[in-house]
């Protein structure tokens, strides 16, 4: 197929064990309608669960099951399925395939793609949730990150075995969007996007600190939502337990001050997104070791930490394009936007009303302070708010 935000781009798809297996299906159609090519490698645990007919209908284009296929070796071969495509997609990834993965097997054809392979690799977890809770998953998955393969996160929800945790296989539609991230296809392709997300700490002594309710949600998912679109995005993340978006360079920082130094080393930038709640103030001298409880309550002195908004919305030839602050208020939400982003610089601002558990929870209600208005949005999840915002982001860039 011609256009597409893939188009002219090369896939090869490891189909693996697993009732998730069906949504394989659906993953090659968003492909094929990207403008993709798409081969695929059906496993034997594949094979349960999806015909190679209905690959290959989808596909257009022969299934290759079999290691020791005469035929298949004389004309393509491992190596050259491996070395041909610009991305390999394994999805379901089952624990068993990203054990073998892990452990660096080749027992059967999709082990030894996997092996002859140079080209990125995501894999797409699926599995009852015991097993991603698994002390030898956590272990497998950690060793696949730290030799360069891209892991996606499973949903949480209830599961084909009636339970209900993390486990279940994203759906085809977003695992689309980590395949663009990762090849840099789609309408912020060639921009460089810089993101803010979490709290920062900031130190009273060598145990205690100060600290906000920001989780974090919100930033991880617009840098991945931008990620989809093309974007090279460096993440500059405060203190969460969050995993990096595919596509998406993170940097781990912990105070306002280290967050600061992470932004001016990040720059140029075209877009920058302000999520952070950065602390306004932090000690002047923590104390070097641990304050004791008999000596009284500590009186620390409180100084004014950097403001990263107004700094990076000032007048320079390193101003990003689009520089984008966000206002978690309790008050006026509205007010507050409109008057920060004129004090600050920036272009626009997002503002929400922090008053419930919009900074712990999955959704969020937001309005959007441009120079031309103001726009509110109805609640909705923050991966939503995340992708509705960063098509706004690709629509005014151009």
């Amino acid at each position: 197929m011609s256009g597409g935000f893939l188009h002219g781009r090369s896939i090869l798809l490891i189909v693996g064990g697993g009732i998730a297996a069906y949504k394989s299906l659906e993953l090659i159609r968003l492909l094929r309608g990207e403008g993709a090519s798409v081969r695929v490698v059906l496993t034997a645990g594949g094979a349960r669960f999806v015909t190679p007919l209905s690959l290959a209908a989808l596909s257009e284009g022969p299934v290759y099951e079999d290691l020791w296929s005469l035929k298949d070796e004389a004309e393509m071969g491992h190596i050259r399925l491996s070395r041909e495509a610009d991305l390999i997609v394994l999805c379901p990834a089952s624990a068993d395939r990203i054990a073998r993965m892990a452990a660096g097997l080749g027992g059967d054809l999709a082990d030894a793609v996997l092996l002859a392979s140079d080209k990125r690799v995501l894999c797409v977890p699926a599995m009852n949730h015991r097993m991603w809770r698994h002390p030898a998953t956590i272990r497998n998955i950690a060793r696949l990150r730290s030799d360069g393969v891209e892991v996606m996160e499973p949903d949480t929800g209830a599961m084909a075995c009636g339970e209900h945790g993390p486990g279940r296989l994203p759906e085809p539609p977003a695992i689309l969007a980590a395949i663009r991230a990762m090849l840099g296809a789609g309408p912020l392709a060639g921009r460089h996007a810089l993101v803010t997300a979490g709290p920062t700490y900031e130190a009273i002594d060598a145990v205690r600190y100060i600290a906000n309710r920001s989780s974090g949600q919100q930033g991880f998912a617009i840098a991945g939502a931008l990620a989809a679109l093309g974007a090279r995005v460096s993440l500059i993340a405060g203190p969460v337990a969050l995993a990096t978006p595919p596509g998406c360079t993170r940097v781990d920082v912990v105070s306002a001050r280290e967050m600061a130094a992470a932004v001016d080393a990040a720059l140029p930038a075209d877009i920058a997104v302000m999520v952070a709640a950065v602390a306004d103030w932090g000690v002047d001298a923590p104390a070097p070791g641990k304050l004791k409880k008999a000596d009284g309550p500590p009186a620390p002195r409180f100084v004014a930490n950097p403001d990263l908004l107004e700094r990076i919305g000032a007048p320079s030839a390193r101003r990003p394009r689009l520089v984008i602050g966000f206002a978690a208020e309790t008050g006026d939400p509205e007010a507050e936007a409109v008057g920060k982003r004129v004090r600050k610089g920036a272009d626009w601002i997002v503002g929400n009303d922090v008053s419930g558990d919009a900074m712990g929870g999955p959704d969020n209600a937001v309005l959007i302070a441009t120079g031309e208005g103001v726009e509110r949005w109805q609640p909705m999840a923050k991966r939503e708010v995340a992708r509705r915002l960063a098509e706004r982001i690709a629509a005014a860039l151009g």
